[in-house]
């Protein structure tokens, strides 16, 4: 998986604990290492995740490695990216986009 500096990794087995558990909302990309759309976002995940640090915590997810994660929330397409608040999906949106425009979809959740 085409890895985001300064984004850890969630796996199948500590999903829930990293993601449902967390106390702030979770930004998840869902991404694969044939993604080219993927490599594009990784800088982009990594200065939202450095910007955004105390109000949105961001991870990844190998969907290859991981497909029980990626069959319980539906994940078609790579990169998807969803955000958890509270231990549910509240936002989901597939695609690489600059850094601008994703702040901006996720302002409704970043309150």
């Amino acid at each position: 998986m085409i890895h985001a500096e300064g984004v850890a990794a969630v796996t199948d087995t500590d999903f829930d604990t990293e993601v449902l558990g967390a106390d702030r909302p979770v930004l998840v990309e869902f991404a694969a290492d044939w993604c080219g759309p993927c490599r594009q976002l990784a800088p982009v995940l990594s200065a939202v995740a450095k910007e955004e640090t105390a109000r949105l915590k961001v991870l990844q997810i190998d969907a290859d490695t991981n497909p029980e994660t990626v069959t319980r929330y539906g994940v078609l397409s790579m990169p998807t990216l969803m955000v958890f608040h509270g231990g549910k999906p509240v936002k989901s949106m597939v695609g690489a986009r600059p850094k601008r425009r994703l702040l901006q979809e996720l302002e409704d959740v970043l309150g």
